[in-house]
């Protein structure tokens, strides 16, 4: 029985979203299973890069990988990212020891930099921009159901089986993705002989590796460390710039990323990375350590934004061929400001619902203008350039995480040292007050002085950001996606006209 184009694209849907599912759900599961695999594993002063190597090959994988696609096609390279990811996360749940499961964590990544960009491209090449508005809404759920089923199937695993199921159950579902992919997928044969940039994507990788190494090495005041990463760093950027220019077929183009609505875009993107950043590292730590709640209502607080996430994409998605897309991108974007002014009227004896609401309405702007950047960059583009531009939103939002990481804890760290009428408060002290074993009552209040002080020069920060997070899309000119106009010239010039 032949099967219709459209029964055809649902399960190629189902695919992309078991495959999103499978690393979206890797971060929170990870993390409610690591004191058992550090008590288990040892080497305490490795915990961190569990996650940071994770995050370091996933955001340099996927320019890469991006390229990769728009030159050998989307299949081929999904399934590769899929296989890769299987083969870390079945060697992470064998790890004898802490560096053995930072290098399985960094292979996991490199399978995660392939499926991330590749997947959302996917989902562009199958369905018009007037069409995808649902497809967006169940791509965005899937990150938001992730984020909260992750800490309860993990607690789960943690209770009932060995911690290594929390990467074997990659397994079947990464298998069923693939089978999804290779039954249902169909792509036009490519006959062109395309010429791979390897030294480019080698000096770009390593680059993006040393930037994230000096700035991890920063956030734990190793300034030795730090120094040479950045140098590195600066040495492997030059080298990269110079290998780009003269490569036939450049890993990264710099044309599409200065085109204005891409380059826009993407600012725009790293500035709300580092502010989705900010508030899931900072807030349920106001809520537990000033407002004196708990644990769970502090993860509620901040599972909000996970509610308006999905909420403000789907609502996106549906509505901005009506609406019209640039004032879709400002006017969700004024949300992420307005939500992180609530956050500067928390103060001790506040209630936590401001803290909920304030999440709410960021997580909203967040989840409208992010789905709004990526369908105008996706657009704006040739075919054969969507998987480039794609990667290059997702590298940003990557990059914004891990700047805000740095940033939003040296302001934090900053506060704590320069509180008005109080001493210096020390990370043991902090950790006392979150833990609620702080021995004096008088102590513990001056302790939440001082963690209010520096929490709230961090929402400012935070507000600060979000400002440049609108206006940066207001140099976004206006497009009309899905109708039958073109796309106008000004729109796709470079930025330097």
């Amino acid at each position: 029985m032949s099967r219709s184009p459209e029964s055809s694209r649902r399960l190629v849907i189902a695919a992309v979203m078991a495959s999103m599912a499978m690393v979206a759900i890797e971060a929170t599961i990870v993390s409610t299973a690591m004191p058992q695999i550090v008590a288990q594993l040892g080497d305490l002063h490795l915990y961190s890069w569990v996650f940071s190597s994770f995050l370091l090959t996933q955001t340099a994988m996927t320019v890469v990988f991006g390229k990769l696609a728009d030159l050998y096609g989307r299949k081929p390279v999904v399934l590769t990212g899929i296989a890769i990811f299987l083969v870390g996360s079945i060697l992470a749940g064998f790890a004898w020891s802490m560096p053995a499961m930072i290098v399985f964590r960094l292979i996991q990544g490199v399978g995660a930099g392939a499926i991330q960009p590749v997947t959302l491209t996917i989902v562009a090449d199958l369905y018009p921009a007037r069409e995808r508005g649902k497809v967006q809404g169940y791509l965005a759920s899937v990150w938001a159901i992730s984020a909260v089923l992750g800490p309860m199937v993990g607690g789960a695993i943690i209770h009932n089986l060995s911690w290594a199921w929390i990467f074997w159950m990659n397994v079947p579902i990464g298998i069923a993705s693939a089978v999804g992919f290779i039954a249902f997928l169909r792509e036009s044969e490519r006959r062109a002989k395309p010429s791979i940039d390897f030294g480019g994507a080698a000096l770009f990788m390593a680059a993006i590796a040393a930037l994230m190494m000096g700035l991890t090495y920063l956030g734990d005041d190793a300034f030795r460390e730090a120094s040479i990463a950045a140098a590195v760093f600066v040495l492997c950027t030059l080298l990269f710039v110079w290998q780009e220019r003269r490569a036939a077929e450049p890993m990264i183009s710099f044309a599409l990323w200065s085109r204005r609505p891409i380059a826009a875009c993407n600012g725009s993107t790293v500035l709300a990375g580092m502010i989705l950043m900010g508030a899931t590292t900072f807030l349920p730590m106001y809520v537990q350590g000033v407002l004196h709640r708990s644990p769970v209502v502090a993860g509620l607080a901040l599972t909000m934004m996970m509610v308006g996430w999905p909420s403000g994409a789907t609502l996106a998605a549906k509505t901005f061929q009506r609406v019209g897309l640039r004032r879709m991108l400002i006017g969700g974007s004024a949300f992420v400001p307005l939500g992180a002014l609530l956050l500067l009227f928390l103060a001790p004896g506040a209630s936590p619902l401001i803290a909920a609401f304030g999440s709410l309405v960021m997580g909203f702007g967040m989840g409208t203008s992010s789905v709004s950047c990526l369908m105008l960059i996706q657009e704006i583009v040739h075919m054969d350039e969507r998987g480039s531009a794609t990667a290059s939103n997702l590298f940003s939002r990557n990059l914004g995480s891990t700047l805000g990481a740095t940033l939003f804890g040296a302001v934090l760290n900053f506060g704590l040292s320069h509180a008005r009428g109080a001493g210096t408060v020390t990370s043991d002290q902090l950790r006392a007050l979150l833990q609620n074993q702080v021995a004096s009552l008088g102590d513990s209040d001056m302790i939440r002085m001082v963690l209010h002080q520096s929490l709230h020069l961090t929402f400012i920060s935070l507000f600060v950001i979000a400002i440049f997070v609108v206006a940066l899309l207001l140099f976004v000119p206006t497009i009309h996606i899905g109708a039958a106009k073109p796309v106008p010239l000004e729109a796709l010039a470079p930025l330097e006209d």
